[in-house]
């Protein structure tokens, strides 16, 4: 409730309206029946034509103002409902911003997706639904039981039969159905989720023949889905038909009643007819509740996921931000980035990935992080732009710990290539904007000829404004992380990171890539993660990993003395002569 509250709180002035506009239809709608009886009852039945005209004209007028502020209140709910899901859905985005990799995990891609599209669109519709609903059922609802009173109070003993059943229908299948929309919604996630790995692997799927079994793990998917919100939906039409045969029966039972009454002098037909009226609009005032009870279940299980996402603190944050002379530290020029006694372990693990490792590395200095498959080498790299935080010891950059930095100017300092590169759609120009927004057509260039993509650049049509499509799926797997390169080198960077981003490189390219790097990072310090020994052999420093445990440090002619499992991948991938 209380995010609803503060999404709402902007457009008070918009809510106020419309409850006025919804109050002023109540009240219209409930002046009618009387207006009604009396014609009936003092023109009609004593022939008075004036008593028709005057209250007829009346009848009229209220019609017509009930009829405009209908109008306008349903524009207004409309209006504010849309608000109301624009800034929540902004709201979530920006949080999600401000997660950190760890954060992302926990929650699951799909499930954030799924929160900020199909619950934000069913919490619109609530708001939308409710503004005119939710205050007008409670309006007719009493201005209804006090009219049917005033016109009769011996037929009054059908409403304190009626209301309570109608009560207690609507209350038990509110109570069954709320668990079967939580559990809705979260077969909604998993349907998202299984589609979403089926889009993605797609080429896996076609590679290893297994469209058979992904169609059967999303129909399996799918009939969970059906079943839950079969049962959702079987459940609450229940309450349509209880409530029609209880309004219906309870019709019946005043026409009988009332006609005995007027047999017997007691009422006149006027009267009965407003009270009918007043006793359906009663009964369709629990009816609507019935209606938006139906929607509050729903509607607070999609308000209790996103209020997940918005009080979820992110884990990584600014609160050990360092001022100086009353400002945030900044990072104007690069002196050395250190690593001291560094331990790094997942978030809801035991094992640690990284252990103890320490080295400093100074401007101009390439500094390669080569291992076995899961030895730790993206882990370390990753902790420098903060995707994830240390478990102990520091990240020193120019002898301030790296968490001394608001996020934004660390992150501001380091152009990172990461080991799938992504491109986003737009054009070459756009996605070489990513890092930097003033960039100019002769920085682009520059950075397309040092990343060794300028040529297929050159050759495209458009050039800097040819299409990329969504993820860069209209360029090759080279020619994406060529773009990914030149993306971080147009940024110029204090801290380069290469995580794995020349394993689709040929050996050609790939040398003529890092001599162009050699030229261009000489006041910052550059970090390669590779599987190929050839791309590290020139490394000033190459860091030998297994297990998260730093097993020597040193030049490929030290390591090649003192480190045997640097010696072992070496000879993994070349021969003993080709060494030598």
């Amino acid at each position: 409730m209380k995010l609803i509250l503060k999404h709402l709180k902007p457009h008070w002035k918009l809510v106020i309206l419309t409850i006025i506009l919804v109050a002023v239809t109540s009240i219209s709608d409930l002046v009618l029946p009387s207006l009604n009886a009396t014609i009936i009852n003092e023109g009609v039945m004593k022939s008075q034509m004036s008593v028709v005209w005057k209250y007829g004209a009346l009848m009229l007028g209220f019609s017509i103002l009930m009829g405009g502020c209908s109008l306008l209140s349903s524009y207004c709910s409309a209006k504010l409902g849309a608000s109301f899901g624009r800034d929540l859905r902004r709201t979530i985005f920006a949080k999600v911003q401000t997660f950190s990799q760890a954060d992302v995990d926990e929650f699951g891609a799909a499930t954030l997706i799924t929160r900020n599209t199909n619950d934000v669109n069913s919490l619109q519709m609530t708001v939308n639904m409710s503004l005119r609903f939710m205050l007008m059922t409670p309006v007719t609802l009493i201005g209804s039981v006090v009219m049917a009173l005033r016109h009769s109070t011996r037929l009054a003993v059908i409403l304190l039969l009626v209301i309570p059943i109608m009560a207690v229908v609507v209350g038990y299948i509110s109570k069954k159905t709320r668990p079967m929309f939580s559990a809705q919604q979260k077969q909604v996630d998993r349907l998202n989720q299984v589609l979403r790995e089926e889009l993605s692997g797609v080429r896996v799927i076609r590679a290893f023949v297994r469209g058979k079994y992904e169609e059967e793990r999303y129909k399996q998917a799918n009939r969970d889905m059906y079943k839950i919100a079969t049962r959702a939906a079987r459940t609450m039409q229940l309450m349509m038909p209880a409530m029609t045969i209880v309004m219906n029966a309870s019709v019946l039972v005043a026409y009988y009643m009332g006609a005995n009454f007027i047999n017997e002098g007691e009422m006149e037909i006027g009267n009965l007819t407003a009270f009918i009226e007043y006793m359906m609009s009663i009964l369709m005032s629990i009816n609507m509740c019935s209606f938006m009870f139906s929607m509050i279940p729903r509607a607070m299980t999609n308000a209790g996921r996103i209020s997940m996402i918005v009080n979820k603190e992110p884990s990584i944050t600014d609160k050990d931000v360092v001022r100086k002379d009353g400002k945030e530290l900044t990072i104007d020029h690069f002196d050395s980035l250190e690593f001291r006694n560094v331990s790094f372990a997942y978030p809801g693990t035991q094992r640690a990935v990284i252990n103890n490792v320490s080295f400093t590395a100074l401007p101009g200095e390439t500094t390669a992080i080569i291992g076995s498959t899961g030895s730790g080498k993206s882990s370390l790299v990753n902790l420098i732009p903060r995707f994830y935080d240390v478990t102990e010891g520091q990240i020193l950059l120019n002898g301030e710990d790296i968490r001394h930095y608001p996020q934004d100017t660390l992150r501001r300092a380091i152009g990172v290539v990461p080991q799938k590169s992504f491109l986003f759609e737009g054009t070459v120009a756009t996605n070489l904007q990513y890092g930097k927004d003033d960039a100019t057509e002769e920085e682009m260039w520059h950075a397309l000829e040092v990343s060794q993509g300028k040529d297929f650049v050159m050759d495209r049509p458009g050039k800097l404004d040819s299409d990329i499509s969504q993820g860069g799926t209209n360029v090759s797997g080279g020619q994406r992380q060529r773009l990914s390169i030149a993306r971080a080198v147009i940024r110029k960077p204090a801290v380069y990171i290469f995580d794995d981003s020349f394993s689709a490189l040929d050996f050609k390219t790939d040398a003529a890539l890092r001599i162009a790097l050699k030229k261009e990072t000489t006041d910052a310090a550059v970090f390669i993660v590779a599987q190929r020994v050839t791309t590290v052999m020139g490394a000033d420093r190459i860091i030998v990993l297994d297990e998260g445990k730093v097993m020597g440090i040193g030049t490929h002619a030290e390591l090649m003395e003192t480190c045997p499992v640097y010696k072992e991948i070496l000879l993994s991938q070349i021969t003993e002569e080709e060494v030598a």
